[in-house]
């Protein structure tokens, strides 16, 4: 047992420090903000890095979340509940929690990982020190870039995903659900909200700058060579998603029950 109290009182106090570290990264990149117009070209190439290498992977997801919402919502509505609410039961489940949160998850994993084996490489070779002996600031050229992308194209992916997945859904119902286009639209246009579409593209903003963060604290803060590389690669990634999770709970009850609450 005190064994057991010694262990996870350390992992808190790992959790804090790691918490406070990295609001001290955070204030680091938003001090080099104003110098983002110069690092333009920077940016833009870390904004095709985000966007175009995740097409691939946000179309495959967006359609298999779609279609498998429409195949569980009619599997459990469709003894109670008509089927033109089957639209506006699609879209909303997209636009609030589906879209944003799994498109973070899927598209943010794979790019926290980039980051932070990136940036973990060149601190373990010494890269980062070289920087600093040059006068040539890491958070400004490295880190800052990265960010703003994230932050910027996330929103931009979700956006992509929120419509191909009610694409996919809308083929689903109409092609194997016997559901018709005309009562799977009436129910898209029926409840729209676009509190909903906006309240998910806050989430994603929020879900860039955590994802990118993660990344970025963990690369900076490589140890260990190879294996090390590995470690904060890993530890970025789980890191990213449960901060997501956790994120995605109190950004609900901001939102929805606070702040668009009627």
């Amino acid at each position: 047992m005190p064994i057991l109290v010694t262990n996870l009182g350390g992992l808190v106090l790992l959790a804090l420090m790691h918490t406070g570290r990295g609001a001290l990264l955070l204030r680091a990149i938003v001090v080099q903000l104003p110098h983002a117009w110069r690092m333009r070209h920077l940016i833009y190439e870390q904004m095709h890095v985000v966007a175009i290498g995740s097409m691939p992977l946000v179309l495959t997801t967006s359609v298999f979340v779609g279609a498998v919402t429409a195949v569980q919502a009619v599997y459990q509505m469709q003894a109670y509940v008509p089927m033109k609410f089957l639209g506006v039961m699609i879209s909303k489940s997209v636009f609030i929690e589906l879209g944003p949160v799994l498109t973070a998850l899927v598209v943010g994993s794979r790019l926290c990982a980039n980051y932070a084996a990136e940036l973990g490489t060149m601190k373990v070779t010494e890269q980062l020190d070289a920087m600093n002996i040059m006068a040539i600031e890491p958070v400004r050229y490295l880190a800052m870039p990265r960010f703003v992308a994230a932050v910027l194209m996330i929103p931009t992916i979700t956006i992509l995903a929120n419509g191909i997945a009610i694409f996919g859904g809308y083929l689903a119902s109409v092609l194997t659900l016997d559901v018709t286009s005309s009562t799977f639209i009436e129910g898209l246009r029926l409840f729209y909200d676009p509190l909903d579409v906006i309240g998910g593209l806050i989430k994603s903003f929020i879900f860039g700058g955590i994802i990118s963060l993660s990344g970025i604290f963990f690369g900076f803060n490589t140890e260990g060579g190879a294996e090390g590389v590995g470690r904060a690669t890993m530890t970025a990634v789980v890191g990213s998603c449960l901060s997501i999770l956790v994120a995605d709970y109190l950004l609900a009850i901001v939102l929805f029950q606070i702040v668009f609450g009627r």
